[in-house]
């Protein structure tokens, strides 16, 4: 847990570090009181607001018992098995198979899921995939997994902003500075994915296989989601990629800038260790 939180400070102090040096660069001191004055607000509603951003992002509706009976009560068991307070169940209507969790801590948890998802999986997978999910929220990484998509997201405007304000030429701003923060900006939202991202895949899997007690389970759904995902696109990820390492698999297609943002490690060592779990 102080790990995570270390992260996400260590985190939310980059970003603060970056915007103060892009908007001295581009419009010395004023322009770094600026960008601090601008990072100092986005980490707070990062920090208030941001899962609930990434749930209107993809569109997704809440669900209960009546509604979604095999996904609520799915999460509600697994919920009360890992003595986790009970989450949010949000439906995403996409015909690609994925599943994430978000929110700042277990108190304030989400877990959503793809319709495709439900259609795909046995009960047995689904139970996996979605203890899967649960472990993120007992192992804390929501908050610096969903402050990530959204920050990482504002990096990439951030260069924007530069090439727009480095274009001018009527003082000393050079516009090859504002291409430079185009090309690097989007660069330090990979880097920062990558520093959080990877690792925490495998602890969730190792977790969610200990919660629901069927580790196969898991390994097999995790070869069916990527299987049909790469075949699949969906567009809010593909619009908003620094969002898609909330998934359980990479729902990036994987063309132009948008297959950089491929933060999952191989599904092939996942399920590696999954069955070395079950046998």
């Amino acid at each position: 847990m102080l790990g995570n939180w270390f992260k996400t400070g260590l985190l939310m102090a980059a970003i603060m570090a970056l915007f103060g040096m892009v908007g001295a660069l581009l419009g010395g001191a004023q322009g770094m009181l600026l960008a601090l004055a601008l990072a100092a607000a986005m980490n707070v509603w990062a920090y208030w607001f941001s899962d609930t951003m990434v749930l209107k992002l993809y569109r997704a509706r809440e669900v209960d018992a009546t509604t979604a009976p095999q996904l609520y009560d799915t999460v509600a068991e697994l919920a009360r098995r890992a003595a986790l307070p009970m989450p949010k169940v949000y439906l995403i209507d996409e015909a690609q198979p994925n599943a994430f969790a978000t929110g700042r801590n277990p108190e304030h948890a989400a877990v959503a899921a793809t319709t495709g998802i439900l259609q795909l999986l046995t009960a047995r997978e689904l139970r996996a995939v979605l203890a899967h999910e649960l472990s993120h929220v007992s192992h804390r990484d929501i908050l610096t997994s969903t402050i990530t998509a959204s920050i990482a997201g504002a990096i990439s405007t951030l260069a924007n902003f530069g090439m727009f304000f480095g274009g001018r030429d009527n003082d000393q701003r050079n516009p090859v500075l504002a291409l430079l923060v185009l090309i690097l900006a989007p660069i330090a939202a990979l880097l920062i994915q990558l520093a959080i991202s990877r690792g925490r895949e495998y602890e969730a899997d190792r977790g969610g296989a200990e919660l629901s007690g069927d580790p196969r389970a898991l390994a097999d759904a995790l070869a069916k989601i990527d299987r049909y995902a790469k075949g699949l696109p969906l567009e809010t990820a593909e619009a908003h990629p620094a969002t898609a390492h909330l998934m359980i698999i990479n729902p990036l297609s994987g063309g132009g800038v948008a297959g950089l943002f491929s933060t999952h490690p191989p599904t092939e060592e996942r399920i590696h260790r999954l069955l070395a779990m079950a046998a």
